[in-house]
């Protein structure tokens, strides 16, 4: 009987993996976006936009995903007249919509200060390099400090993409139906809810099984000297 409801959970759940990528996906190029601008403002010299940074970065990183989530699915619809007002009420009323906001800004205040460590362990020696051969700061953070951050902060953002894919699961308590939603709607029929989670659990470790591999895969493309 359990290894029945195990067999019919299967292809249930496994159909809830495209919506876990897509929203993983999407929050992860999201945040990382923000977390490139954040760790640029957190080294900034000016004190407003440094301190700003610190800010964003200290609420995100020091209060539950959980409770972000619930604030702006449910927060929200206390400033509906606003948000109308300014013609994004629409966005807010959607479940989808705030999970991938949650997800976004977190991952984006942890990654903002993963590349902020990248940033400074770029040697003053390239930098200084870039600079006498007449380098603009763009150019010189996109073609020296920028791939050298990247590089130092790959394994600690593997670590943060793995979190981020078990993180969505918390998406399913605003009534998306990802994997761990379905499998609640599955546990609230069966009443099965070990062998439904062994399913939901095992599927994300399938999925994060990937993400390292590519993981490795790009550390080694990236370092190929480390790994001869």
């Amino acid at each position: 009987m359990k290894f029945d409801i195990m067999k019919e959970s299967f292809p249930i759940l496994l159909a809830g993996v495209p919506e876990t990528l897509i929203l993983v996906s999407i929050s992860l190029l999201i945040g990382f976006v923000l977390a490139v601008l954040f760790a640029q403002l957190r080294l900034s010299k000016n004190r407003f936009w440094s301190w700003f940074a610190r800010a964003y970065i200290y609420i995100f990183r020091s209060t539950p995903l959980l409770v972000q989530i619930y604030l702006i699915y449910y927060g929200s619809g206390q400033f509906r007249l606003l948000l109308q007002d300014i013609g994004v009420w629409s966005f807010f009323r959607e479940a989808w919509f705030c999970a991938i906001m949650a997800l976004s800004l977190n991952t984006g205040a942890y990654t903002a200060e993963i590349i902020r460590g990248g940033i400074q362990s770029v040697s003053w020696g390239e930098i200084e390099a870039g600079k006498a051969i007449g380098m603009s700061p763009f150019t010189l953070f996109k073609r020296i400090v920028f791939p050298v951050a990247i590089r130092q902060a790959l394994p600690s953002y593997g670590n943060e993409v793995i979190l981020i894919v078990k993180s969505s699961s918390l998406a399913s308590t605003i009534t998306i139906l990802e994997i761990t939603g379905i499998a609640k709607k599955i546990i609230a029929a069966t009443y099965a809810p070990i062998e439904v989670f062994i399913i939901a659990g095992s599927l994300y470790l399938m999925i994060n099984f990937i993400v390292t591999r590519v993981i490795e895969y790009t550390e080694h493309r990236l370092s190929p000297q480390l790994y001869r």
